[in-house]
């Protein structure tokens, strides 16, 4: 496995990172339904496409089995393919973004427990609290900031 720098987003590159967060999401976003998952999935080609740096896990053969997404010094997007999921991939790429591009900032569903341990594990803590998500949907999102 090899984490790399995206700097050219191709079609094919973009829907294998689709397939990427489609998986994780059905296996860690309980609270969202099928349609709602399907209608979120329509604008994830844009958001991978127009984040600042995009950096991904390749395996053996060179798929992506996980991948981030940073503006500035803020966690955009982190997605792992659900068979590779507790390999510490989340790790290795939040302490990536963290060491290259001092990631000190995300938010996080509330409704998704394990992604707030995870990253209350690795440094963060809540900041402020939302009710809605980012569309107005009735999902409340956690902020968090790095403090160590």
């Amino acid at each position: 496995m090899r984490i790399i720098e995206v700097r050219e987003r191709t079609e094919i590159l973009i829907n294998q990172l689709l397939k990427v967060w489609e998986d994780s999401v059905k296996s860690t976003h309980l609270f969202l339904s099928n349609d709602e998952i399907n209608k979120i999935k329509e604008y994830v080609p844009q958001a991978i496409f127009g984040v600042l740096h995009l950096v991904i896990i390749e395996n053996e053969i060179r798929e992506p089995i996980a991948f981030m997404g940073i503006e500035d010094t803020k966690l955009e997007m982190l997605f792992i393919k659900n068979s590779d999921r507790g390999k510490g991939l989340g790790k290795q790429l939040l302490n990536y973004g963290i060491e290259n591009y001092n990631v000190n900032e995300l938010a996080v569903n509330e409704q998704n427990p394990k992604a707030k341990g995870f990253y209350e594990y690795m440094g963060f803590k809540t900041y402020k609290r939302t009710q809605l998500d980012e569309q107005g949907n009735p999902y409340p999102i956690l902020y968090m900031r790095l403090e160590k």
